[in-house]
This record gives structure tokens, sequence and C-alpha cells, in this order.
């Protein structure tokens, strides 16, 4: 359970950063040339992970979510802004999913802990 908790801690605050990061993206919306800002997380876990899916030995403590740039322009805007408004109001409800899921399983994870040291 211990690196499963770890794993859960580090996908909390991958999660959390995005929140953060589409804020941002969100707040800046009318900014001219401004990039939106995206957090990359769940491709350097799976780095992390060995053929069988476990955590391989030493590895999880240099996983940490990273954010980034993103200078890809698909926007018909001429301003330079590449934030499109209902795509982030999409990943920020996405996200909020995510971090509610990644809660209740801390959550039983410790009421499972408590439930063992009751006993």
């Amino acid at each position: 359970m211990h690196n499963n908790t770890n794993v859960l801690a580090k996908a909390l605050d991958a999660s959390w950063l995005k929140s953060e990061a589409i804020s941002n993206n969100i707040a800046n919306v009318d900014t001219p040339g401004y990039k939106r800002s995206d957090v990359v997380f769940e491709s350097y876990l799976q780095q992390a992970l060995d053929s069988k899916g476990r955590i391989k030995q030493g590895s999880l403590s240099r996983v940490s979510p990273k954010v980034i740039k993103d200078n890809t322009n698909l926007s018909y805007r001429i301003d330079g802004n590449n934030v499109d408004i209902d795509t982030e109001m999409a990943y920020m409800a996405q996200n909020q999913i995510k971090y509610n899921t990644l809660i209740s399983q801390v959550n039983y994870n410790f009421n499972r802990l408590k439930m063992v040291l009751d006993r």
C-alpha cells in the first residue's frame, strides 16, 4: 500500500498543478501572444513502470509533473493566442473528475489502514 499511496500522492500533485495551469490558461484567454500551458505526468509515470505494471525500484522519486508550453497554433486567432475557452473548460471538468477519483482512492486506502489498526 505504501507504493500505491506514493503514486496517488504524486498523481494528486499532478492534478492540482494541471488545475492551476488550466486556470491560468482561462485567465489569459484574451492575452495576445499567450501560449497555453499543460502538465505532463502520465508519460513519466508510464516510464517508471516495469513490464508487469509495477513501479521500478527507486524510479518513483524521479517521477514529477512538469508544466510545458503548448506552442502549437491550431487557433484561427490572429493575435497568436492559442487558448480555446471551450477546450479549457472541458479539460477543467475532466481534471476535476480525476482529482475527485484520486481523493476517493486515498480515502479508501486510509480507511482500510484504519480498519486494520482498530482491530
